[in-house]
């Protein structure tokens, strides 16, 4: 499947997410984006190097930026359970505005197009690091990473595109 792309419509899937009392909820993607501006960001995996000090931290240090331009959600995707996601959240005190978001299947990266074969490392499955800014279910900026790169996908990226 090629990868998502500016100009398309993004795929809706269910992803899993504790809210703030606790309780694990089953979102809509589409639910979450339809008439809004939101940022839909994914990464290799929780508790990972790169996405713990530098891919999440760029979108939690930047949440008030990219409110403040129109953006209503800023969604993380990984390819992990929604127990680890949310036991990766709680080691961002700071964060207010970043939904953690399991794609435990990966079924929504793969809706994506954005699949990321790390087998060879004993890790599966993943998604490709990548930032979509999406206005009304439509893609208007696809950064999509290449390998283990982290150049194009962070807040300061987006922040260009709003």
């Amino acid at each position: 499947m090629a990868p998502i792309k500016v100009g398309d419509v993004i795929p809706d899937g269910t992803l899993g997410h504790f809210d703030s009392e606790d309780q694990l909820q089953q979102l809509s993607i589409h639910s979450l984006a339809a008439g809004k501006k939101v940022i839909i960001f994914g990464v290799p995996g929780a508790f990972t190097p790169t996405c713990s000090m530098q891919h999440v931290p760029s979108f939690i240090t930047n949440a008030e930026q990219l409110k403040s331009k129109g953006v209503a959600e800023i969604l993380l995707v990984s390819v992990n359970d929604p127990f680890v996601m949310k036991a990766w959240a709680k080691t961002y005190t700071e964060n207010k505005h970043v939904k953690f978001l399991a794609d435990g299947s990966a079924a929504y990266t793969h809706a994506l197009g954005l699949e990321l074969d790390l087998g060879e490392k004993g890790l599966g499955i993943r998604s490709r690091r990548f930032a979509l800014l999406v206005d009304d279910l439509k893609v208007k900026a696809a950064n999509i990473e290449e390998g283990g790169a982290f150049t194009v996908s962070g807040a300061d990226e987006i922040l260009k595109a709003l």
